[in-house]
């Protein structure tokens, strides 16, 4: 990737800890440009800082589901996206 632009898309952004080490791992390879755009981002879940271009939307810290998140492999194909009950995942 040298000399590229790089942009990561994520969809949802908790602790931040991969994202870090990604982000560390793309940018030891000299890319022209590295960006990080996300659809959420959970502000009060985040261990590490990490510098974010675009975000659709800061979440609270609660277990989202639907629009291709999902639980245990459930609820990926809502239509949107929402909250999950914590007495579902023994939150």
């Amino acid at each position: 990737i040298k000399g590229k632009h790089v942009l990561i898309v994520e969809d949802i952004i908790d602790s931040g800890l991969t994202l870090s080490w990604l982000l560390s791992n793309l940018g030891s390879r000299e890319p022209a440009s590295l960006e990080v755009c996300t659809l959420l981002r959970k502000p009060d879940a985040a261990k590490v800082a990490i510098d974010v271009k675009w975000i659709g939307f800061d979440i609270p810290n609660e277990f989202v589901v639907g629009y291709g998140l999902d639980y245990a492999e459930k609820y990926r194909n809502l239509p949107f996206v929402g909250t999950l009950a914590p007495h579902v995942y023994g939150g």
